[in-house]
């Protein structure tokens, strides 16, 4: 090793001609998953710094469709330093009166004295909250968002009304600390103090809303001691615990499923650096041929000749990692006041060494999966090849345990990112996925040469030398095609898929959406107001189809009599779930399995389950299912099964009890309403001037805020998979300067038997054209049956081929490949024939 060590370190003195494409491979690649992990860590770390003011308090305690009762309150108020009471629920803001009012759909937050307990609320003029909820002229205060201000027509003076109480706007509301703990709201924030909302008349029994109470702890206090005494206290009420440490954790988990999903991205791009790095390794090495086979003369062992070039690339290897491990790392940290400035979450941005770390390992184990074999094969040089042609057929196939070192590391790459990641399932598929990519890009750059190959024969092209020589060109092992295509296609592949599901998306929900779904859900209708209600929409001749059902939350707590929480970790077990009874199925319903019971069913409590939750959750008929619905558990037999379609927009529950079940429960009714044109409007002036407590959700503008946050995820992953297509130019440009040489060649022989720069010109156009046209073909081919799959079998939508964004990958594939092609061909363009055959050989 001693000798290895001293003739690689002296070759390395040389510098690094020939490895600019290698270094700069690895930097992109590991650069981005530096960066991407970085930001992921950053926001974490402030997650983790600023869990009780997200949270509101250093525990949160929190209920549906009830208040705390008096003891459970006075057990807050015995275990904690202070307690706030925040109640959330949905309304409609009405400013105006008759014909001319202005509504909309907003989420309010009713607050104490006491909110916020940690952070610092910020308002528009500036001013505390307890002035904010004061109010003037005898009405309450309340702030808004400034979007639901605008969107109302109000300034600050002015009054406005939810449900049958009328509040003044004193100021904008800017920031609230505790925002990221609440639930998803379908409208902008109105902040207003819960005790001038008895008037109201919006938190009627049944009606729907949570209450959450923020715990400070005591001196003294922990929090794993307070919350063992809360789940003691409130076992069976429904009460759901919440701690600092976890302060945000839907944004929490979000954050970590997308970083890492990010980060298999820039896998890809790593592949795909791979390429280039493997393209360099065995340019370099087969300009080596002559030295390796002259140490062999010279009685060097294999093992050394091995050792030798191993620590020249490792050297170079670990040379990139660091550079890309620097700019991963640094450039969050530079970008720091930009990105928290857009950032809506907190970010501790700085140095984090876990995701440097995992971006180091990737790169260390990309670049010895595309090395290792070129490194190989060169112990198996013979030392006759000095003699004989010498060049990269003078090399035999790499031994076996190479191969198996191989294998090794191509498994350590993949369980290192399927245990890195939040969803090892996602990349499995992830890798799965580029593996058959590649093999695909693999197999159309084979099959590119061969028909090239073929074409160039053809008597057709007489007479058309351009295409002919460029034909012949594609079609020949030393114009680096596989490289290109493998390169480009991935990246382009990556790009193409996204935008296929994006381009879907937005067809989903601004063209099928009506079709199928209804205009608007209105909730909280009170079992009085229902017959009322139905009258009215009866009136209006432009509704169409109307369904109603009761409606009550509850929490599944056991099944089968063991706790909810160590039964797993499915959608339907986290937090509360809409219930429903009703004595005959719904219209439409499904059963497949089991029946429904009689109309005049007055037995032990049963319920219809939907079918595919529970085959996830592994039910079966008979199982017994306990949900706590206002503080009381009620225990049912699974009677059958059915199909629920969430996806129609329509009411879908995933439990409905028997009638006699929940009868006598506070309740309150929903609706959907489907309704044309003009109607949507009437419709939700009328219902909403005669019930001022009903609330109207609108379906389009729920769609459209779901389709924003869809296509800032098509945003986020373009970035990633630009950087992975940023990654193939530049191993394409490496394969365009590779055989730039060859071009010079070419052309000066071109030139000597008559043909004209123009002509010469056009070839070199053509080749990279039909190479960049295979690479788009082959990437938009991957992508239709990449995002087929995402959507059909996981999203369970419709797919249609986005006709657009394919031939935008296309064309992007032939400019990308010509701009690079012609780059390089400017010099075999100006040089002189004479020059360069005389000083060949």
């Amino acid at each position: 090793m001693r000798a290895a060590w001293r003739i690689a370190r002296r070759e390395l003195r040389g510098g690094l001609a020939g490895f600019w494409i290698f270094l700069l491979c690895l930097i992109l690649g590991v650069g981005a998953i530096a960066a991407v992990g970085s930001v992921r860590a950053a926001i974490e770390a402030g997650l983790d710094r600023e869990g009780a003011v997200l949270l509101g308090g250093d525990a949160a305690l929190r209920l549906t469709y009830r208040f705390a009762e008096a003891d459970e309150r006075a057990w807050m108020e015995a275990n904690a330093a202070r307690v706030s009471e925040v109640v959330d629920f949905r309304s409609m803001a009405f400013a105006g009166a008759g014909a001319d009012a202005e509504r909309a759909l907003t989420q309010v937050k009713g607050v104490d004295g006491n909110w916020p307990l940690q952070g610092q609320a910020l308002f528009d003029p500036p001013m505390p909250v307890e002035a904010v909820l004061a109010g003037q002229g005898g009405l309450p205060g309340a702030a808004m968002d400034p979007l639901l201000i605008d969107r109302l027509g109000l300034a600050p003076g002015d009054r406005f009304r939810l449900g049958t109480q009328d509040f003044v706007l004193t100021a904008a509301l800017l920031r609230e600390p505790d925002a990221l703990s609440a639930s998803f709201g379908l409208g902008p924030r109105t902040l207003v103090s819960t005790r001038a909302l008895e008037a109201s008349g919006l938190l009627a029994p049944g009606t729907l809303y949570e209450t959450g109470y923020r715990l400070n702890l005591r001196p003294g206090d922990t929090l794993d001691g307070l919350r063992a005494a809360a789940m003691s206290e409130f076992e069976g009420a429904g009460m759901r615990w919440r701690d600092s440490r976890r302060g945000a954790p839907g944004v929490e988990v979000f954050v970590d499923r997308l970083g890492s999903f990010l980060v298999l991205v820039g896998l890809a791009g790593l592949a795909v650096g791979g390429i280039g790095v493997s393209a360099a390794v065995r340019s370099y090495l087969d300009a080596k041929t002559p030295i390796i086979a002259t140490l062999k003369t010279l009685g060097a062992e294999g093992r050394v000749i091995f050792a030798i070039y191993f620590l020249q690339i490792g050297a170079l290897t670990l040379l990139g990692v660091a550079a890309g491990l620097a700019l991963g790392g640094l450039a969050p940290w530079a970008a720091a006041p930009l990105l928290q400035a857009r950032l809506p979450i907190p970010a501790e941005f700085g140095i984090h060494p876990v995701p440097l770390a995992e971006a180091g390992l990737y790169g260390v184990l990309t670049a010895l999966i595309f090395t290792l074999l070129p490194i190989a094969r060169v112990e198996r040089v013979r030392a006759a090849a000095l003699f004989r042609g010498i060049g990269p057929e003078a090399r035999a196939r790499p031994r076996g345990r190479y191969l198996a070192a191989l294998v090794l590391a191509v498994a350590g790459l993949i369980g290192s990112a399927a245990l890195l990641a939040s969803v090892p399932r996602l990349a499995l598929a992830v890798a799965a996925g580029v593996a058959l990519a590649m093999g695909a890009l693999w197999l159309a750059a084979r099959g590119l040469r061969v028909l090239a190959r073929r074409l160039a024969r053809r008597r057709g092209l007489r007479g058309r030398p351009a295409l002919r020589l460029a034909l012949a060109a594609v079609g020949n092992p030393q114009e680096g095609v596989t490289a290109v295509v493998l390169s480009l296609g991935l990246g382009l592949g990556v790009l193409a898929t996204v935008g296929q599901i994006d381009a879907n998306l937005r067809r989903a929900i601004s063209a099928e959406l009506p079709e199928q779904a209804p205009s608007f859900f209105f909730i909280d209708i009170q079992p009085d107001q229902l017959g009322g209600f139905l009258d009215r929409l009866r009136m209006e001749p432009g509704v169409g189809a109307v369904e109603t059902a009761p409606s009550l939350r509850g929490i599944i707590t056991a099944i089968n009599d063991i706790p909810a929480r160590d039964w797993g970790d499915h959608w339907v077990l986290r937090g509360d779930r809409g219930v429903s009874h009703a004595e005959a199925p719904p219209d439409g319903a499904v059963l497949t399995a089991g029946e429904w019971w009689n109309s005049d069913y007055a037995g032990p409590p049963l319920v219809s389950f939907g079918a595919e939750e529970a085959e996830e959750l592994g039910l079966s008929l008979g199982d017994r299912i306990t949900v706590n619905i206002l503080g009381r558990d009620i225990t049912a037999t699974i009677a059958n099964f059915r199909q629920v379609d969430f996806r129609s927009g329509g009411i879908g529950f995933v439990m409905i009890f028997d009638a006699g079940s929940l009868r006598g429960a506070p309740q309150t009714h929903i609706a959907t309403v489907h309704a044309g044109g003009d109607a949507e409007a009437r419709v939700l002036r009328d219902v909403s001037n005669a019930y001022p407590n009903i609330t109207a959700v609108r379906v389009r503008d729920v769609a459209e805020r779901v389709g924003e946050a869809m296509r800032a995820l098509a945003r986020a992953t373009s970035l990633a998979a630009l950087a992975t297509l940023a990654t193939g130019f530049v191993v394409l440009i490496g394969a365009a300067a590779a055989g730039e040489r060859a071009r010079v060649f070419e052309a000066a022989v071109l030139k000597t038997l008559g043909a004209t720069r123009g002509l010469v010109l056009t070839s070199f156009a053509l080749r990279s054209a039909l190479m960049g046209a295979a690479a788009g073909l082959v990437a938009v081919a991957v992508a239709v049956l990449s995002a087929w799959a995402i959507l059909t079998q996981v999203m369970e939508m419709d797919y249609r081929l986005a006709a657009g964004s394919a031939l935008a990958v296309i064309a992007g594939g032939v400019l990308a490949t010509m701009a690079a092609g012609l780059v390089f061909a400017l010099r075999p363009l100006s040089a002189r024939p004479a020059r360069i055959l005389r000083a060949q050989e």
